[in-house]
């Protein structure tokens, strides 16, 4: 199977359980307590993965200052387009009660909260299709760190939507047009970089990982502390932990 064809369906199975969380959330009532304590161990297992997948890989292939450069650079372009976006009525995104503003509330705050997931995710599509491109396969610590995470993304997110009134049809397909849009940007991801030199590949995942760790700060850990509390840092812990094992195992 052609590189591009196989981290476009990595970034497919990964950006699925966006899907998966959407449905549980849509046809269950899932404990908010529950959410925000997955949200809270997603985010640790995210956080392993860029300290020893991402961020030491890019360091040691490219250089301490290019992946300094590369991973501040991604986290204030996150931070240019989330504010942007926050405007618009997507700040709270990722949230599960009512704190998502409904059309009525907001005009244009369904497209805003489309675009900011989106946004969330394509950083990650891209990391998976660039792991591909060593010739050793998917980064299964990465992989798992992002389906791990991507699931209480969409549960909450998709709870959030359907408490303010959004449709089955809207939230579905923003969820399913994610999980598409999150393999065609793996694929991309691997197309435009394969054959690059490593320094500038190790840049592009610097930039991704700054954007990732920004999104996990901004969007995943208050939604996970505001109902956890004292626990937060413990699951966080938790799941930071479990990615470093799998690492190693």
């Amino acid at each position: 199977m052609p590189i591009w064809l196989e981290a476009g369906a990595w970034g497919l199975l990964a950006g699925g359980a966006l899907v998966i969380g959407a449905l549980i959330a849509w046809f269950v009532k899932v404990p908010r307590a529950v959410v925000a304590s997955v949200m809270a161990f997603g985010s640790g297992v995210l956080i392993s993965a860029l300290s020893f997948d991402l961020i030491d890989e890019a360091e040691t292939t490219g250089g301490l200052l290019p992946t300094l450069l590369g991973a501040l650079g991604g986290a204030i372009v996150y931070v240019a387009a989330n504010v942007f976006l926050a405007r618009r009525g997507a700040q709270h995104r990722k949230r599960s009660q009512e704190q998502q503003p409904s059309e009525d509330e907001q005009a244009g705050s369904g497209a805003a909260i489309a675009v900011g997931a989106l946004l969330d995710g394509i950083p990650e599509s891209v990391v998976l299709g660039v792991s591909l491109l060593g010739g050793g396969g998917v980064g299964v610590p990465v992989l798992a760190a992002i389906f791990i995470s991507n699931l209480p993304e969409g549960l909450s997110s998709a709870a959030g939507m359907k408490r303010n009134g959004r449709s089955a049809r809207y939230v579905f397909g923003v969820w399913v047009g994610i999980a598409v849009a999150s393999g065609i940007a793996a694929m991309v991801g691997s197309l435009l970089l394969e054959g690059a030199a490593d320094e500038t590949i190790a840049a592009i995942t610097a930039v991704a990982a700054g954007a990732i760790l920004t999104m996990v700060a901004d969007t995943m850990i208050p939604e996970a502390f505001e109902k956890t509390h004292l626990y937060a840092g413990l699951l966080a812990t938790i799941g930071f932990l479990t990615a470093f094992a799998i690492g190693h195992v």
